[in-house]
């Protein structure tokens, strides 16, 4: 090919991803519509707005759930959607706003106590606070405390589950919860 025909083949090679746009236009819009909602719910407003869920965190064996309405009241062992706010919001800004999904261990009345490391609530073992994050910073488990109305204990089933243990999360506002989460598989 000469140089001159050089031009030729660019014009064509652009007509021909203009054809093949408008072909697959609507998938195009589809794919342009997943990331622009991606972008949204990770940077504007992490609050999910369609009630299918995704796990990808090992502090829960389950992967997909349903978001449900919150019922009259909570039980232990219901699972919640709730949207943290705890007091290391201000050393881990990028927890703000984050939907955690977490199980009822505690509700208004019941005793956390501390022995060590270990936590307990109304008496049961409920786990072991470790001492350092992933990141090293230290972990202090929460202080002894009677849980007061409008608040839950809540905890995820894996042990590095950063959850009520600790007093950077501590006890979730029941005006955080976001709903009740049925697990699926």
């Amino acid at each position: 090919m000469t140089p001159a025909g050089a031009p030729r083949l660019v014009v064509a090679q652009a007509r021909g991803t203009l054809r093949r746009l408008r072909q697959h236009r609507f998938a195009f819009a589809l794919l342009a519509l997943v990331w622009a909602l991606a972008y949204v719910r990770v940077f504007v407003d992490p609050t999910p707005r369609i009630p299918l869920l995704f796990n990808v965190t090992p502090s829960l064996p389950y992967r997909v759930a349903w978001l449900a309405p919150l019922p009259e009241s909570l039980q232990r062992g219901q699972f919640v959607l709730y949207r943290f706010e705890g007091a290391a919001v201000a050393d881990y800004p990028g927890l703000a706003r984050q939907p955690f999904f977490k199980i009822v261990r505690g509700l208004p009345g019941d005793a956390v106590t501390v022995a060590g490391r270990d936590v307990f609530v109304a008496g049961e073992w409920v786990g072991r606070a470790k001492e350092r994050a992933f990141d090293g910073r230290p972990l202090a488990p929460i202080a002894p405390v009677v849980v007061p109305p409008g608040f839950l204990f809540v905890q995820g089933l894996g042990a590095d589950s950063f959850d009520s243990r600790y007093a950077a999360s501590g006890l979730v506002r029941q005006d955080q919860l976001l709903g009740r989460v049925i697990p699926w598989f």
